[in-house]
């Protein structure tokens, strides 16, 4: 199958949203991180693929037309050289509120995970570390500015880099318009995808917890 979209922004940008839209809109399957908790042999892929080994992503990415979120938004500019007509959506918020919400889910839930006496979650975990928390952002978490500023550069690199035409730089609460005149098609009939808030995110985690 065809990749036909390609994410490129980070994580806790509205991404489960915006797989969502793309799925109603006919973009499916769409991959997200979800899809990695749901296909276990892909942690130790996604560690390789960390490592500078060679992948076969048409084999990864088979049955999906579409891609979103960490950890595949790290290798946006590998998918891209494979499906070079593929469009690239670069998904942004505040930095400011971008990195609240990171620290307040994923990188909270992804400590517990690496502290749990469950060993698959603590592998789930590793993978995590590797390509975001450490490989990524360096071990920083706590430095505010560095986060950020790493956030800032991998945007202006998605900018840069992709032809204008194919590039949208698209904040979730543009709705459906700018992402549907993106993509060529219709508006649908139903209200654009609003899912995975900071509260959401948080309710979700606690119930898994059996708090």
């Amino acid at each position: 199958m065809v990749m036909k979209v390609i994410g490129a922004g980070f994580g806790r940008t509205g991404t489960l949203s915006l797989k969502n839209a793309l799925e109603q809109l006919g973009f499916n399957k769409c991959y997200h991180m979800m899809e990695v908790h749901m296909n276990p042999a892909h942690y130790d892929i996604w560690r390789q693929i960390g490592r500078g080994e060679p992948v076969d992503w048409e084999a990864l990415f088979e049955g999906y037309q579409a891609s979103v979120d960490w950890p595949s938004c790290n290798f946006w500019h590998e998918q891209l050289s494979v499906w070079p007509q593929a469009k690239v959506i670069l998904s942004q918020r505040d930095p400011e509120k971008w990195y609240a919400s990171i620290m307040n889910t994923i990188y909270a839930a992804s400590s517990r995970a690496a502290a749990s006496d469950d060993p698959q979650m603590r592998a789930n975990a590793t993978m995590a570390f590797e390509l975001i928390w450490d490989g990524l952002f360096d071990g920083r978490m706590d430095d505010k500015t560095h986060v950020i500023n790493t956030y800032l550069a991998h945007n202006e690199d998605v900018k840069n880099s992709v032809p204008a035409d194919r590039l949208l730089t698209f904040d979730p609460a543009q709705g459906w318009p700018a992402l549907c005149d993106f993509l060529g098609v219709r508006i649908p009939d139903v209200s654009f995808p609003s899912v995975n808030s900071t509260a959401d995110f948080q309710a979700r985690m606690k119930a898994m917890a059996g708090d």
